[in-house]
């Protein structure tokens, strides 16, 4: 009979199922560990030991470097000796994120960055090289992800100096010493809105790095300037999720980066204005009378004081409500004088042609003139800038106020409208022989001001440039008094008008407003008067009684001030 072993049996499969468990959780605590220290490092890696300095794109001795920390965008030559520019981006509005701005989603092509900032904005730098003329253009897009977006890039002062942009009260040169807090880049009369842009504006600014920055025409924006730290591009919040564009050029010098800007600013062949301007002082019949006879009494009366004190031959210039009072006139009047039925009108007719006569004409109309009227009773209210008074209603025009009264703006996208305009001015050429036009009030969209949607074709300053081609089809003696994109046409521009003091608003601004203007492609410029008092011509009457005017093109001019005032520009 078999007897059973006193040794208990072991189950050996038991003790090798406690081994592999202690064996699998020291694995496991050592996988915890090796994937915490991981962690650890790719922080440290991301936070601390990442280099501050990226470069997005290399040119042949410029690059674009992304600075981590101060989420800017610098350019610099490759051996890092110089900074053409460094521009602010900030993070998109939003400040809590932290962005390295590394990852290159287009790393195929070596001249294009792309990338997506967290969902707010789409990068977009591309590199172009000009071997020819030695620059290396960078062109930069920022489109929001959605239509909340604030986009805004800012380019420092420090250790720049700035050129460009727009006229503005009190120019400088440079920009660094202006202050302009953010608005719509766009033309404004200055002297209803001191604090805006006026005159001649460009989107062009250039640095004294060698560096010129070209933004899109084709968008709406807003610039914004703090003195000597920076100035700001800025694009608006909308449902079209509009782009922020621009183009930064650098150059060896100011120079070669100017002239790169001039040649991507217009590809129009310049055409010159009749420049027997430059040779003639305006004198700027300033009066106050109520018809047309007496305006014309008035223009005798100084012509005769011009020649009576040998001031030579000039331009006597009339403002718009003189020139009206001149165009109610009787014309069978005007055209028998010219006849010489009288023995006295024909002796003083040869002294008023001694001088030339311009007038000042704009594209508004006073809702109490039979012309208005008579263009509701014909149909022709589309002459008039207009919105439809419905979705599929009668179009109704928008009023707004100019000199004091409640005008209608002409509709200078209605050919009809540019057509009768332009008759309107061949008459008055006809019967009143002036050979300059100034043309004024095109500055403002009338739209925007009256928080209007504008119409495609008349968005921010279109108007302006609408008016330009209108002033160059009168003739290349016609002064404007506001130029955008029009630098090529054959025009004159009068500048902003200045003070009567030695401050930059006065006679202490016509260098820097001078300088700006020929910057931007305006080299034709009739300034406006600026009061002065001269001794110099002392035949003539005390400073006491008299008023002088001083211009940059005769750089002495006078004037003399009568019931009748007038001024003397050159």
């Amino acid at each position: 009979m078999w007897n059973p072993s006193p040794i208990p049996e072991v189950t050996w499969d038991t003790g090798l199922k406690e081994m592999n468990e202690t064996w699998k959780g020291a694995i496991a605590c050592l996988g915890v560990a090796v994937f915490f220290v991981m962690t650890i490092g790719i922080i440290y890696w991301q936070v601390v030991d990442q280099p501050n300095k990226n470069w997005i794109l290399r040119g042949t001795f410029s690059g674009l470097i992304w600075e981590r920390r101060t989420h800017s965008l610098v350019i610099q030559t490759l051996t890092e000796d110089k900074t053409f520019v460094e521009i602010d981006v900030g993070n998109v509005g939003n400040p809590d994120i932290e962005v390295p701005f590394v990852r290159n989603l287009c790393w195929f092509n070596k001249t294009e960055f792309c990338y997506t900032w967290d969902s707010v904005a789409e990068v977009k730098i591309s590199l172009e090289v000009n071997e020819e003329t030695e620059t290396e253009c960078y062109s930069m897009s920022w489109a929001p992800v959605h239509c909340h977006v604030e986009l805004k890039d800012c380019f420092s002062m420090t250790n720049v100096s700035w050129y460009g942009g727009a006229s503005v009260r009190g120019q400088t040169w440079p920009i660094n010493d202006q202050n302009a807090t953010m608005q719509p880049f766009t033309v404004s009369n200055l002297k209803d809105n001191p604090s805006g842009f006026g005159s001649a504006l460009e989107r062009y600014f250039l640095g004294s790095s060698g560096v010129a920055v070209l933004v899109s025409p084709d968008i709406p924006l807003q610039l914004g300037v703090d003195s000597r730290e920076q100035f700001c591009l800025q694009s608006l919040p909308s449902m079209e999720r509009l782009p922020l564009q621009y183009t930064v050029c650098v150059a060896r010098d100011v120079k070669a980066a100017h002239q790169e800007a001039v040649q991507q600013l217009s590809q129009h062949r310049r055409e010159l204005p009749n420049r027997k301007a430059l040779w003639l002082p305006f004198w700027k019949l300033l009066t106050s009378v109520d018809s047309g006879p007496k305006v014309e009494r008035e223009l005798r009366t100084f012509s005769n004081r011009l020649r009576r004190h040998q001031l030579g031959e000039g331009v006597i210039s009339l403002n718009e409500h003189s020139t009206t009072l001149l165009s109610d006139m009787d014309h069978d009047y005007l055209n028998s004088r010219r006849r010489g039925m009288s023995k006295r009108l024909t002796r003083d007719l040869p002294l008023v042609k001694l001088l030339n006569i311009s007038i000042t004409l704009s594209p508004f109309l006073a809702v109490d003139t039979t012309q208005f009227h008579t263009s509701l009773m014909d149909g022709t209210e589309a002459y008039w800038l207009s919105l439809p008074s419905a979705p599929q209603g009668q179009l109704v025009p928008v009023m707004s106020q100019w000199r004091g009264k409640f005008c209608v703006k002409l509709n200078i996208t209605n050919p009809g409208a540019v057509s009768w305009f332009l008759d309107r001015v061949g008459s008055l050429q006809a019967h009143l022989g002036m050979e300059y036009i100034i043309l004024e009030g095109g500055e403002g969209n009338l739209f925007e001001e009256q928080g209007l949607r504008s119409p495609q074709a008349l968005g921010g300053d279109s108007y302006i440039s609408l008016l330009a081609d209108v002033a160059t089809r009168i003739g290349d003696t016609t002064i404007v008094t506001a130029g955008t994109q029009s630098s090529h046409k054959p025009l004159f521009v009068r500048m902003t008008p200045l003070q009567s003091d030695w401050s930059l608003m006065g006679l202490r601004g016509i260098i820097p407003s001078l300088l700006h203007h020929t910057l931007l492609g305006y080299n034709f410029l009739i300034p406006d008067a600026v009061a002065l008092c001269l001794e110099i011509w002392s035949q003539m009457r005390s400073c006491s009684s008299a008023g002088w005017r001083l211009q940059p093109f005769s750089l002495l001019s006078a004037s003399t001030r009568h019931p009748g005032s007038s001024e003397r520009s050159g």
